[in-house]
């Protein structure tokens, strides 16, 4: 199992961010239909994707709050 987050979409692909850093494309049709840039994602081990909501929410919660410190 292997997560990414979505950075953005160009063409086909989703160009998405590892846990190293590391960018990797992986094509539309792949992905679940509601997956959106900042998505997070979980690339199963035979292969399926799926959005984890629950870390996806997490980290919009951790920016909010980030934002919401720099700017009051």
């Amino acid at each position: 199992m292997k997560k990414v987050i979505i950075d953005r979409f160009e063409g086909d692909f989703a160009v998405c961010e590892d846990e190293s850093r590391k960018m990797i494309n992986i094509e539309k049709s792949r992905l679940p239909a509601d997956a959106k840039e900042g998505y997070v994602l979980i690339i199963k081990d035979e292969g399926g994707i799926e959005v984890d909501y629950a870390e996806t929410q997490a980290r919009k919660d951790k920016i909010k709050r980030m934002m919401n410190s720099l700017f009051g």
